[in-house]
């Protein structure tokens, strides 16, 4: 026993050094990242390209660190090595859909189909890109809620990038009551329209009648904007065609329903 706890007595320095060696590695983890985001800022290295790479540095940096406080514990480098390999199969044959996720992230990343920042649409969930680790893509929907995609679903996804392109179609209908000239309703468009500072003169707006429908006269109307001015365009078009339908006492028609009543009575 007296031997026993000398050998385990005189192991504790090298257990100390060793949880030193790991405390100052994470330290130095640490300050690489920090380096590295500077780097990559003052480089101008794009945003999502930048949190993949560290999310890597961070994974190889802490798998290093862990060597290395090993073999300071006096374990061969062969019996660590041998061991990871053996782990990496089993851990590779027991999560291959998270393996799937790394190649994920890695095709997102050199396809460059989505970037951080980007309004994306992928499969039945929408948000801006936040960012894009080795694991999941994180999107930000317009309530401010989190959803996590992992990268293996997002690349096997269709994507919807509604931020890949610098201009952006704004696709409006405008019904009018069939009392109303719709010509009349088409030329107060066009002056809503030639009024807006941020829709595009070219490529040329689009209004003309589109549809006779069973209740109104439906103007198809189609502009062009940067796609960063997509949804206030949106909204200003809807709200001030309504006002200039009202100046011009152009009529919005709504469903309603006639009744007729016959006075005649049924005679002997």
């Amino acid at each position: 026993m007296e031997e026993f706890i000398n050998k385990i007595t005189g192991f504790i320095p090298t257990i100390i050094f060793a949880i030193i060696i790991y405390i100052v590695g994470v330290f130095v983890n640490r300050l690489v990242l920090k380096l590295f985001a500077k780097g990559a800022e003052k480089s101008r290295v794009d945003q999502t390209v930048r949190k993949f790479l560290e999310s890597v540095i961070k994974i190889v940096s802490t798998a290093i660190i862990l060597i290395i406080a090993l073999t300071v514990l006096g374990i061969p480098m062969t019996s660590i090595i041998t061991v990871l390999g053996t782990a990496g199969v089993a851990v590779g044959l027991a999560l291959k859909d998270s393996l799937s996720n790394v190649a994920g992230g890695v095709i997102l990343l050199i396809n460059r189909t989505i970037k951080v920042g980007d309004y994306v649409e992928i499969g039945s969930q929408a948000g801006t890109v936040e960012e894009i680790s080795i694991l999941f893509t994180k999107l930000a929907t317009p309530d401010n809620k989190g959803i996590f995609i992992p990268n293996g679903v997002a690349v096997t996804s269709a994507i919807t990038n509604y931020s890949s392109e610098e201009t952006r179609r704004v696709d409006a209908v405008f019904g009018i009551s069939y009392d109303n000239d719709h010509r009349k309703a088409v030329s107060a468009i066009e002056e809503v329209i030639e009024a807006h500072p941020l829709i595009l003169k070219e490529p040329e707006p689009f209004v003309r009648l589109g549809e006779l429908s069973a209740s109104s006269l439906n103007i198809t109307v189609r502009v062009w904007v940067k796609s960063a001015d997509y949804w206030t365009v949106h909204f200003d078009l809807i709200e001030q065609v309504k006002e200039k339908f009202d100046k011009e006492d152009i009529k919005i028609p709504y469903n309603q329903l006639d009744v007729h009543i016959d006075n005649k009575t049924e005679q002997d």
